[in-house]
Parts: structure tokens; C-alpha cells; sequence
């Protein structure tokens, strides 16, 4: 799996929600919610051929991480959120 392509959602300090791809700059798309913002991080991943997608809360500290497919994690862990 290529980690550029993989994919996290923050929320900004202007308190709007961001798509950010790893490897860029700036963000791909922004939203009002955290909930709009990860469909469009899940749209782009499985566009893209797949990834890993990264969720930080409000308070900035990674909240879930999860692959979207068609990617291939080769070390895939239990998943105790689903």
C-alpha cells in the first residue's frame, strides 16, 4: 500500500473539519462536519485504489485509523471498533 495516498481528517484551528492527503500541503476539501469531511476522505481513498484513513478528534490525538479497500493491509489488526 502506498502512503501517499493514505488520508487524514483533522479538525482546523478555524474549527472546520479537513481532508488532507499525507504527502501534501494543504487540504484536499473542508467541511463544517467531521462526519462530511471523512465521506470525502472515504470517496477519494476508494478512487485512489485504496488507503489508510486517519481520524484525530477535536482535542488533536488520534481517535480510529482504518483501510479502506481496495487497499491491502499486510498486517491487518483486530478490530475492536466494528
Amino acid at each position: 500500500m502506498s502512503k501517499d495516498r493514505d488520508r487524514m481528517v483533522y479538525r482546523r484551528p478555524d474549527g472546520t473539519w479537513a481532508n488532507e492527503r499525507n504527502d501534501a500541503s494543504r487540504a484536499s476539501s473542508v467541511h463544517d462536519t467531521q462526519k462530511a469531511a471523512l465521506e470525502a476522505a472515504k470517496s477519494m481513498l476508494e478512487k485512489q485504489g485504496g488507503g489508510e484513513l486517519t481520524t484525530k478528534g477535536v482535542d488533536g490525538k488520534i481517535r480510529s485509523k482504518d483501510t479502506i479497500a481496495p487497499g491491502n493491509d499486510s498486517n491487518p489488526p483486530r478490530d475492536k471498533e466494528h
